[in-house]
């Protein structure tokens, strides 16, 4: 097992295919990261473009994972992490500048686990209602486009992302982890990409949505989440 820093912060980013993202995303943390991040783990899926090359001339560790799967490319890293905070983030998502004093601040206050708000690289107002919700403390409200933080010791010791998941990862380990632990939502927006919306309509995107997360909660198989989501919009990166 990796030593572990204290009130350090291990950035573990999910890629596939990704280097059209990856440089902005990495300056960005490091630069407003400083002395409270420990390490950034770019765990790539085997992408075809320059997402891992690009990654290794800036100097932040590489892993490279031959299955296409955010949970279990998470799970990698996080076994690796040296911090004793993981903040997971997707490529194509800007956090707060503030994010490592934030993530840092919402630890000693007691939270174990939790996420920020977020808002569309889009004017759409529909879009804007999206985000709008983000602010309340409800389950269907969250997703992974708002990045997460977690306590290491609270990651390990339930198991980290359930690998089953292809789709709703991230709703399945904050559902399970709910009632156990402090869940806490800094008030403050990531931006994310609408690109999901430019290649499907946006009541396609939220129908889908809403959908899948239903039949998450009756207990579907992961599998049928997944062959299900893949029905209903088109091919999203990062799952195959």
């Amino acid at each position: 097992m990796p030593k572990t820093y204290n009130n350090k912060i291990s950035v573990i980013i999910p890629t596939l295919d990704e280097a059209e993202n990856i440089a902005e995303l990495l300056h960005f943390l490091m630069q407003n990261g400083k002395e409270h991040i420990a390490e950034i783990i770019v765990s790539d899926a085997n992408s075809e473009d320059e997402t891992q090359e690009i990654s290794k001339s800036l100097g932040v560790k590489v892993i490279c994972i031959k299955q296409a799967s955010r949970a279990y490319q998470m799970n990698e890293a996080a076994e690796i992490a040296v911090g004793d905070i993981l903040y997971f983030v997707h490529a194509d998502a800007k956090p707060p500048k503030t994010f490592a004093s934030d993530i840092i601040n919402f630890i000693k206050k007691g939270y174990d686990f939790g996420c920020y708000r977020f808002k569309f690289d889009s004017k759409h107002p529909f879009l804007a209602l999206n985000s709008f919700f983000t602010r309340f403390k409800v389950l269907w409200c969250r997703g992974g486009d708002q990045t997460l933080f977690i306590k290491k010791s609270v990651f390990e010791e339930n198991k980290g992302f359930n690998e089953e998941f292809v789709v709703m990862e991230d709703f399945e380990l904050i559902k399970r982890l709910w009632k156990k632990y402090k869940f806490g939502i800094i008030p403050k927006s990531v931006l994310v990409s609408a690109r999901k919306y430019e290649d499907n309509s946006y009541w396609q995107v939220n129908l889908a949505n809403l959908k899948i997360y239903k039949m998450f909660m009756k207990g579907y198989h992961p599998q049928v989440l997944k062959e299900k989501y893949l029905q209903l919009i088109k091919h999203p990166k990062g799952i195959k």
